[in-house]
């Protein structure tokens, strides 16, 4: 099993910046990515990193999201910059203990979620 624990969440008026931070415990894990859902939507994948340290962004964060794992990897950062309203969401780390995983199906292990909220 891996446990997921996100923080950094809250409040932050539009154009500010952010950084969520997810931390992994259990078993050694090989990939982990951060999404994101608001209500009535389906979960949106914002950065991804495998186990060879490659890393993808969605096109709607890309150049203003970044995510970065710790030396261990065990953890991952996003951190958040020109923060929109549209920006607003549930924000959930992901992760695997599957050393091949690549996609979002491969990851089985869910936080509980932290909510980001960007005001204009």
């Amino acid at each position: 099993q891996v446990q997921l624990q996100e923080s950094g969440g809250g409040s932050v008026q539009s154009g500010g910046s952010l950084k969520l931070s997810c931390a992994a415990s259990g078993y050694t894990v090989y990939c982990m990515a951060w999404f994101r859902q608001v209500p009535g939507k389906e979960r949106e994948e914002l950065g991804f990193i495998d186990r060879d340290g490659n890393i993808r962004y969605a096109a709607s964060v890309k150049g203003r999201f970044t995510i970065s794992q710790g030396v261990d990897k065990k953890t991952l950062d996003l951190q958040m910059n020109s923060l929109k309203p549209e920006d607003t969401a549930m924000y959930y780390c992901a992760a695997s203990a599957w050393r091949l995983c690549q996609r979002r199906a491969d990851l089985p292990y869910w936080g509980q979620g932290t909510q980001v909220t960007v005001s204009s």
